[in-house]
């Protein structure tokens, strides 16, 4: 089986570097981070922190050196994944393609370039330290499962999530992927905007019941929209976002659009509270919270061009 990784910041390093462990998989890393394909070529791409593994994937920023893959799984931010898939869609032309992006929206955005598209969500998280190097914060679970427009069979699907359980990142293969992705958009919507305005990690966040209040509210809205389209969650996000608060789990962790803002990156705020608040128009759900914290990240984004 040949896999590949299209966007290996922390979330595709983390895949990348743990696939490439398998014997039985050939890996490529695709990503326009020269001194990150470099260093993978030249030392492996190391994973520390919550797991210790070097995996030595083939890395490169020229996308015609891809092969034909089986299976790809990009890993972008959600606003790169356009460029990203058409750069790289010709590897695609017999595999299938999963979005492991934050959002909601990016099945959407792939699908006009490959013809077999897998919805997917995974809840590992990390930060990339140097190049060849991320630090592994927060494992977790993985979902993957059909684009319900043009559906593709579970069991083609399920070599893909047996290879990633086989690698260390525990995946499976289901019937119906919206409930896992809703689950993490809404958990991600209601936490990752917060810590990116008050500079707080996921457990300081927590641990302020003014704070913690409105995160209640934005998991409120996104639950009453995920309900509007029949979606039955597969876990309630109020419990994995006081799991996610213990200090064995989360709690000293920078959730990514904290670590965009510090960065003076523009930020995924468009697919996570904007992309809940365009559902919930659609729907007749109202938004407001949603509305309010897109507003604010979009001026914290405004203002680094004063």
């Amino acid at each position: 089986m040949r896999i590949c990784v299209v966007g290996c910041g922390a979330v595709g390093s983390l895949f990348a570097a743990n696939l490439a462990t398998l014997d039985d998989v050939e890996v490529w890393a695709f990503d326009l981070n020269n001194a990150h394909v470099d260093a993978i070529n030249q030392n492996g791409l190391q994973l520390v922190g919550a797991g210790e593994v070097l995996g030595r994937p083939h890395a490169t920023s020229d996308p015609t050196a891809i092969p034909a893959c089986d299976f790809g799984i990009v890993a972008t931010k959600a606003m790169h994944a356009d460029a990203a898939i058409a750069a790289t869609a010709h590897a695609f032309a017999g595999g299938a393609v999963a979005s492991v992006m934050n959002g909601v929206g990016n099945e959407e955005t792939l699908a006009p370039h490959v013809e077999r598209v897998i919805r997917g969500t995974t809840f590992p998280a990390g930060k990339l330290l140097e190049p060849g190097v991320v630090q592994w914060d927060v494992k977790g679970d993985t979902t993957f499962g059909p684009f319900e427009p043009r559906p593709i069979r579970v069991e083609t699907i399920a070599p893909l999530a047996e290879a990633c359980t086989r690698a260390g990142m525990p995946s499976k293969a289901v019937a119906d992927a919206r409930p896992g992705q809703w689950r993490k958009v809404i958990f991600n919507a209601a936490t990752n905007p917060m810590g990116a305005l008050t500079g707080l990690t996921h457990g300081r966040l927590c641990e302020r019941p003014d704070l913690r209040a409105v995160v209640t509210g934005l998991v409120d809205e996104g639950k009453a929209v995920a309900a509007a389209q029949g979606i039955e969650l597969d876990a309630d996000p109020e419990e994995l976002i006081d799991h996610a608060a213990r200090p064995d789990v989360a709690y000293g962790h920078k959730a990514s659009m904290l670590q965009d803002v510090e960065a003076h990156r523009m930020t995924e705020v468009d697919y996570l509270n904007g992309g809940i608040a365009r559902f919930g128009r659609e729907l007749g759900v109202p938004t407001p919270l949603h509305d309010t914290i897109t507003a604010l990240v979009k001026g914290v984004e405004a203002s680094w061009a004063q």
